[in-house]
């Protein structure tokens, strides 16, 4: 089992109302970490669950990782200040496997953020979904380490207007691909999923999901999969959050 550790806060952004941007210390947690992991923390005051919250980047004993404040845990979360002790358990969870030669990532609202440590060692092609303007953040870093980066909103505010999974299927009418990534909200994963599998193309999702205890005991997190027996469910924060599309249903 992961041990949790106490990190400082070292970095602290908010990179647009309600989005911040948090970097700690942890030579361990840098170390091991690979792509698509994430933290469980605890986010102080009166909550008492942990928060799973993804990785965006880890090295050189630093540890980044960006939140969107949704209710008590992350509002609180929210308050710490440079300097501040964090409690954090991990990294946790499968991640990403890196194969092929010309990868797509694809990723919407937070689901973004997982895919910075990835983009950095693929150097593919980038598609982000934001609902709006206001909530575009990380183009610029996407666009230092990737072959192109595509930013689209829903509602037509800025870059592609329409979904990031619009924009993909597009590119791929003329570009090859043989491995696209994807982490996003549900609709998303199943446009990607259906995209990748109508084209016959590997696909690695990464599933967001409410989770209790981080390391597969409470059966909190759960996922349907198109095996039998006692893998028809299997644990997110376990067997995840990673899994090809071909094995999940994102039926629940």
């Amino acid at each position: 089992m992961k041990k949790t550790e106490q990190c400082t806060l070292v970095k602290k952004t908010e990179l647009v109302p309600g989005i911040f941007d948090f970097t700690i210390e942890s030579e361990t947690i840098a170390d091991e970490t690979q792509c698509g992991q994430f933290l469980h923390i605890d986010c102080g005051a009166s909550t008492f669950l942990r928060r799973p919250i993804s990785i965006c980047d880890a090295e050189n004993g630093l540890v980044r990782f960006i939140f969107q404040v949704k209710g008590e845990g992350t509002k609180s979360l929210a308050n710490y200040e440079v300097g501040d002790k964090i409690n954090v358990m991990g990294p946790l969870g499968h991640g990403f496997d890196i194969k092929g030669e010309n990868p797509v990532l694809i990723g919407g609202g937070i689901g973004v953020f997982p895919l910075y440590k990835l983009a950095k060692q693929v150097n593919g092609d980038v598609f982000l979904g934001f609902r709006d303007k206001s909530l575009v953040v990380l183009e610029d870093e996407f666009k230092e380490c990737s072959k192109s980066v595509t930013v689209g909103t829903d509602n037509g505010t800025y870059g592609y207007n329409g979904y990031a999974a619009s924009a993909m299927e597009k590119y791929l009418d003329s570009n090859q691909c043989d491995m696209i990534y994807c982490c996003g909200p549900k609709p998303m994963l199943k446009a990607v999923k259906q995209i990748a599998e109508s084209r016959n193309i590997p696909c690695q999702l990464s599933l967001e999901q409410r989770m209790g205890c981080g390391i597969g005991a409470c059966l909190v997190c759960t996922c349907e999969t198109i095996y039998s027996g006692t893998n028809k469910h299997m644990r997110v924060c376990k067997n995840g959050p990673v899994f090809n599309s071909t094995e999940v249903t994102l039926n629940d």
